[in-house]
């Protein structure tokens, strides 16, 4: 599958690619076979940059599971000293993704969507201490089933300068749900409440939708 938000980007390397192909070897004919692989790369990475393969959450028997929300490399596991939506202190798990990954975002946990913000900034390199507070960023804020809150965020890097989300307030998303993309190498944060139990480590690679980051805590309600 392809997702969505490649196709424009897919279109436009097919016309640059035709125009390489149509128009270069009218300038040399030794040019032709040179724009040919020039404009077959352009659209094979586009094709291959925007795959959205099929994902399947894994079963949820304690109802408190949390899965990467990100293909990469687990970049940090650390506790946040506060943070508005989960009302305190937090737990916070950051992905990187490179250009080689899928970038296709996917929910880490269940619940209804409380919060949806999406914030200029800054395109500091995506490892950077500051990136997930001064870069642009949405923030989508869920309330678990259980009473939990779960923030996470989709941070664009130096690279990559959108973020695309298809949630708004009150959307319910269920486990492993897709819910948008950051184009091109970016940073995605998970905040977590700050007894929930961290199942990773720095440098570790996880799956979006599939590999179990953490557990939350007991009920609230």
């Amino acid at each position: 599958m392809i997702a969505r938000e490649g196709y424009s980007v897919i279109a436009g390397a097919c016309v640059l690619a035709g125009i390489l192909v149509f128009v270069l070897p009218y300038v040399s004919d030794l040019l032709f076979w040179p724009a040919v692989v020039v404009g077959m790369a352009l659209v094979g990475f586009s094709l291959w940059f925007f795959r959205d393969p099929q994902r399947k959450a894994p079963e949820d028997t304690t109802g408190l599971t949390v899965v990467a929300p990100a293909d990469g490399k687990v970049l940090e596991v650390a506790p946040t000293a506060t943070d508005e939506f989960i009302g305190g202190p937090a737990c916070r798990v950051s992905i990187f993704l490179s250009p080689l990954n899928v970038h296709v975002n996917r929910a880490p946990v269940p619940g209804t969507v409380e919060q949806v913000r999406y914030i200029p900034g800054e395109y500091l390199v995506a490892w950077h201490p500051k990136s997930s507070d001064r870069n642009e960023r949405s923030e989508i804020g869920v309330r678990h089933p259980r009473g939990h809150r779960v923030l996470f965020k989709q941070i664009a890097g130096a690279v990559a300068r959108r973020v695309v989300f298809h949630v708004k307030v009150g959307d319910r998303l269920e486990l492993g749900e897709r819910f948008g993309i950051v184009k091109f190498g970016s940073r995605m944060d998970v905040l977590m409440p700050p007894q929930s139990t961290v199942v990773v480590e720095k440098g570790q690679r996880v799956v979006a939708g599939e590999t179990v980051i953490a557990q939350l805590p007991g009920n609230l309600v």
